[in-house]
């Protein structure tokens, strides 16, 4: 099969090898068409109509008032008349003169008299020896005020359990602290017997001074409560345990001072 007649029989699978035309001549003639129009344009807009001509500005104006005019001196008059300096100035009436307060130098008093001197008195040095007591306010004594001296002692409170056998019983408080501070309360867990004699007594809460703890346990193992009627069948053969407080009031000794030695060499 040759090439025309493929072509013939389908004509979208052969391209065209045909030689293009040549299109040299119309772009040359769009060219020189273009230059041709522009110079035509150039010549009528800048040759045919006239330049445009450039208009100054107008010039400043200035208008003087004058009393040439009647205008100029009706406007002058009308500035007089309503001028805020004049209106709260007091003007002198016309045909009076003014009054003018004579020029006065000043002349100073020390010019016309001269003041007095005081003389200085001589200056005489005191050889005296100074006086011991020298004089001064008089001292008044005064008495001091002696504030009585309230003596609050030393209570111990028990616990309800213990209360019901009676008010305690023991020797004669004599405690003696070992510190400065005032101590807090003391709680001992107490236990009683039948006859209520205290068998324990041990320290729960300490009053932050040992010696004086110890010296309070020592006081309530030596108390006692009172025998009631009715005790041995109540208490039988245990014991009776309670809460004992020691309150500290002011009638607690105070620690002895220091012993001061002699200084070993």
């Amino acid at each position: 099969m040759n090439a025309p007649s493929l072509a013939a029989s389908d004509p979208g699978l052969i391209f065209a090898w045909e030689h293009p035309r040549s299109r040299r001549f119309a772009i040359t003639g769009f060219l020189f068409g273009s230059l041709l129009l522009h110079a035509l344009g150039f010549y009528i807009f800048q040759i045919v109509y006239p330049p445009a001509v450039a208009l100054l500005p107008p010039p400043g104006r200035v208008n003087l008032i004058a009393p040439n005019s009647a205008e100029g001196r009706l406007l002058l008059r009308w500035l007089d008349a309503e001028d805020p300096a004049l209106a709260s100035t007091t003007q002198p009436l016309a045909g009076r003169k003014s009054i003018g307060l004579p020029t006065i130098q000043h002349a100073p008093s020390y010019l016309t008299q001269q003041p007095a001197l005081k003389e200085v008195s001589a200056m005489t040095a005191d050889v005296r020896l100074p006086s011991a007591h020298p004089p001064g306010p008089v001292e008044q004594s005064r008495a001091p005020i002696e504030t009585p001296v309230t003596i609050v002692p030393t209570t111990i409170r028990v616990s309800p359990e213990l209360g019901a056998l009676g008010a305690v019983q023991g020797p004669e408080m004599k405690f003696v602290t070992s510190l400065r501070d005032a101590p807090d309360a003391a709680r001992f867990r107490v236990a009683a017997d039948a006859n209520g004699e205290v068998r324990y007594c041990f320290l729960e809460t300490s009053s932050g001074d040992p010696a004086l703890d110890e010296q309070a346990r020592k006081y309530l193992s030596l108390s006692r409560f009172p025998s009631l009627p009715n005790s041995p069948s109540k208490i039988g053969n245990d014991f009776v345990w309670g809460i004992a407080t020691v309150e500290w009031g002011n009638d607690l000794a105070a620690p002895p001072p220091p012993a001061t030695g002699p200084v070993a060499p």
